[in-house]
């Protein structure tokens, strides 16, 4: 049985982050919370990222979760655009670190797969699916919100699991204790 739990999960973005709350009891999961930062009226990409650090600081602060999943960078047609998101996932990474959260990463495949049985389902898909699985009535008009709940979903999904392997998830606190030389 899981023991009770916050899981905080994270949509990376740059110009719009979701993010959603899930609380674990036992094997039920309870919606908690869901929204954005809204990053549209930062003025460069360093700012953006700044607010990133201290959006997910003040989240953590709030709901103060046992563990945070956070969905990875996916490469597009722009190499770029992958770099950008990459760094967006790391100041969100990088707030959860200074504290005592676990912290795993996810593909967008293996959360869609998660949610709705395949891996190339649109955001709609996911957020109708998602919205019917937790009895959310009022979802967020921003599919990026539903989006980080879906991680965090995910993350309950994969953790209910009997451990056979990773199952292609990385552990970034895990990470950390194994690899101290490289962390500065």
């Amino acid at each position: 049985m899981i023991s009770d739990k916050i899981i905080l999960g994270i949509d990376p973005g740059t110009r719009i982050l979701g993010w959603g709350v899930i609380k674990v009891t036992g094997n039920k999961v309870l919606f908690v919370e869901m929204g954005v930062l809204d990053l549209h009226l930062c003025k460069d990409h360093y700012q953006k990222l700044s607010e990133i650090y201290n959006g997910i600081s003040g989240l953590i602060e709030r709901f103060k979760p046992d563990e945070m999943a956070v969905e990875a960078p996916f490469y597009g047609k722009n190499i770029q655009s992958m770099f950008v998101l990459g760094r967006a996932q790391g100041a969100a990474i990088t707030a959860a670190l200074s504290t005592d959260i676990q912290i795993t990463e996810y593909a967008p495949r293996k959360v869609k797969m998660a949610i709705t049985g395949r891996g190339a389902a649109s955001k709609e898909q996911v957020a109708t699916l998602l919205c019917n699985i937790l009895r959310i009535e009022n979802p967020s008009v921003y599919l990026d919100a539903t989006d980080g709940v879906a991680v965090a979903y995910c993350h309950f999904l994969e953790s209910a699991r009997p451990a056979v392997s990773n199952g292609g998830k990385s552990n970034w606190k895990e990470f950390v204790k194994n690899n101290p030389d490289r962390i500065k």
